[in-house]
């Protein structure tokens, strides 16, 4: 049987960025500068992130296999069946990868504790070396919710799809969004729960219970308080409609709700050049045009994160 596999995932650091693109640390500190920012502003986040890789990388047994992607790259990284992920970083980088897995665990890292919300990196670098044999005894045993001695727990996270009527798809961990590309106001058809209506708004938004704590939640407190939302491992989601207009020809009677396992919200497009994407990640999104049609729902993948 081959070792193991980790694969070790982060996002370029705020000082990465900057040195990327102004070349040296001085005409860093000399950019932050001119602004009223000193360069020690994004010293402290670089540190703490190299700290944590090197924890990590100390942390996996010499006769096990290594990679390492940074965010930018997922896209063109191929992942194994076995591997075992560990995402050092923010809880944003946990839903980036998410569409990219099918069933590998994933230990969420934060090299940040206290900064970053930890939803979804729960763990601490030094806590990688007890979960890594841990998650691999799971793995050789099959995933499971019951507790047992040295093995790890995971928790199956829901996620939602977008499906196009040409056949695009997109997957995301947190919510799905189906608008205009500049949030301005996009004319379509919706139909969910057995009633329809053309609306004019800034977007119809669904949800999973991971995503209960970003953007849903915003939505609930405003539009609908006293709407449930789902928890991470529920098969239900939430949708909300953003800014509906009511107009002669556009309601705005249909602007929350939840989907029940089984159950779809479809939206039938009424103006050109409406985008659907995931995850706040607008750059990775379906292009639709006027008449298609796009069905959001249960994705039949999951999110495997382990909890303990």
């Amino acid at each position: 049987m081959a070792a193991p596999r980790v694969v070790v995932a982060h996002r370029a650091s705020e000082y990465d960025e900057l040195l990327a693109r102004h070349g040296t640390r001085g005409q860093v500190g000399f950019v932050l500068g001119t602004r009223g920012r000193a360069i020690e502003e994004v010293d402290a986040g670089h540190e703490a992130l190299v700290a944590a890789l090197a924890t990590v990388a100390a942390a996996i047994p010499a006769d096990w296999r290594r990679a390492a992607v940074e965010r930018a790259e997922l896209a063109r990284f191929v992942f194994e069946p076995g591997d075992i992920v560990v995402a050092v970083g923010s809880d944003g980088l946990v839903a980036n990868l998410a569409k990219y897995l099918r069933g590998q665990p994933v230990i969420g890292v934060d090299p940040r504790e206290g900064v970053n919300a930890g939803v979804l990196v729960t763990h601490s670098a030094a806590a990688v070396a007890g979960l890594l044999p841990a998650v691999a005894k799971a793995s050789s045993r099959g995933a499971t919710e019951e507790p047992r001695r040295g093995v790890a727990r995971t928790l199956e996270r829901t996620m939602v799809e977008a499906m196009a009527d040409d056949g695009q798809r997109l997957l995301a961990l947190n919510e799905v969004f189906v608008g205009q590309a500049g949030h301005q106001s996009a004319r379509y058809s919706l139909q969910v729960g057995g009633r329809g209506e053309r609306q004019s708004s800034s977007g119809v938004i669904v949800g999973t219970g991971t995503g209960s704590t970003g953007w849903c939640a915003s939505l609930q407190r405003v539009q609908a308080p006293d709407l449930p939302l789902p928890e991470p491992t529920s098969a239900r989601l939430s949708w909300f409609v953003r800014e509906p207009w009511p107009s002669p020809s556009t309601g705005a009677d249909l602007v929350a709700g939840t989907l029940a396992e089984g159950e779809e919200l479809v939206v039938d497009v009424e103006s050109e050049g409406l985008v659907v994407f995931g995850d706040g990640m607008e750059a990775d999104r379906l292009t639709l045009g006027w008449g298609q049609r796009v069905v959001v729902r249960r994705a039949p993948e999951v999110l495997r994160t382990v909890v303990a």
